[in-house]
């Protein structure tokens, strides 16, 4: 068996399938999760009985990141040296609604994985960001080059200041820490909450879908086996100081401390009414279309630029919507009979 790796939120979508590949490739994962109930906490059961039906080695326990002492315990039981950070209260609507969530997860729960890594002598943190983070920039395509200093959501301001707070413990500690900036995931055992699930679920009971800003968005689509392609690759570069960087004329993207962050995203914005037809075709169904003006927190389009991450890894992500969409509705349609 390869080194040991701990997997946080391991009952959530990206998790889930995250410890299935490190499994898969030998890994012995130690995975934990709080099964909260944001979304249907079956869902997440039913995760990890799939996951365990196949790969009965992996642990899964039932742990908060509020809880430092069990983190603490964790770790210390494990003996790690690659942790992957994936728990956290996601949505950008649920933010306006229950902030304190955010605040207590993202923030306070990042900072116990923080120092769990600090005195367990991790030697890479590869945690989960946020295309969020790039708030109200307009420059297209998103770059890691660019500032990130107005996010309009708080699940937006929680992601970048897990980055900073990520580079403190790099640029102090010496602890090496990668964040990847997800667009817009999605794939068989998705997330109840997100459009192209809810909007799957509408179709195909007849009743319409909510259709913000009346259509007129993008998103930049990535299929979920494209997201762990690239968090397994970049766990194996694990960022060294940068001599390069320099104060007077300061990029984001790098550091003189083990400090990187890269996009992943498929670097191809589908508008949204593009989106519903390829879903339509993939369902043989038409939707009923509920036109809505623009949301709180939401933006109107996603743009990865992925350059960074393929010069590191020689990967990026390139799966068609519509291939990635029919395998989510074919998974849909097994769960869901």
């Amino acid at each position: 068996m390869k080194d040991p790796v701990i997997v946080t939120g391991a009952a959530g979508f990206i998790g889930f399938h995250l410890c299935a590949r490190l499994a898969a490739e030998g890994f012995r994962v130690a995975g934990f999760d709080n099964f909260n109930s944001y979304y249907d906490p079956g869902l997440k059961e039913a995760r990890i009985a799939e996951l365990q039906k196949h790969h009965p080695g992996v642990s899964i326990r039932r742990l908060d990141l509020t809880d430092a002492a069990g983190m603490e315990a964790l770790f210390s039981e494990t003996r790690a040296r690659v942790v992957f950070h994936l728990a956290a209260q996601a949505g950008v609507r649920y933010s306006l609604e229950n902030p304190r969530a955010y605040i207590d997860s993202n923030l306070l729960g990042f900072s116990n994985v923080l120092e769990a890594c600090r005195r367990h002598d991790i030697q890479h943190l590869v945690y989960a960001s946020s295309s969020s983070v790039y708030g109200a920039n307009r420059k297209m395509p998103f770059s890691e080059h660019h500032g990130v200093a107005h996010p309009v959501s708080l699940y937006g301001a929680t992601k970048k200041a897990n980055e900073l707070m990520a580079h403190s413990y790099s640029h102090v500690f010496g602890l090496p820490t990668t964040g990847l900036r997800f667009f817009t995931v999605y794939g068989p055992w998705g997330r109840p909450d997100m459009a192209y699930y809810s909007f799957t679920r509408a179709i195909l009971a007849g009743e319409p879908i909510r259709v913000f800003n009346h259509g007129k968005m993008k998103r930049d689509f990535t299929y979920i086996d494209d997201i762990i392609e690239g968090l397994v690759r970049v766990a194996d570069c694990a960022p060294s100081p940068n001599p390069g960087w320099d104060a007077d004329r300061a990029d984001p993207a790098i550091s003189s401390a083990p400090y990187r962050i890269f996009n992943i995203g498929n670097h191809d914005p589908v508008e949204l009414m593009e989106f519903i037809a390829v879903l339509e075709s993939a369902l043989g169904r038409k939707a009923r279309l509920q036109l809505e003006p623009m949301q709180d927190g939401d933006v109107v389009a996603t743009y990865a630029d992925v350059s960074e991450l393929g010069a590191l890894t020689g990967f990026a992500p390139a799966t068609p919507l519509a291939s990635g969409m029919e395998r989510f509705v074919s998974w849909f349609r097994r769960y869901h009979t």
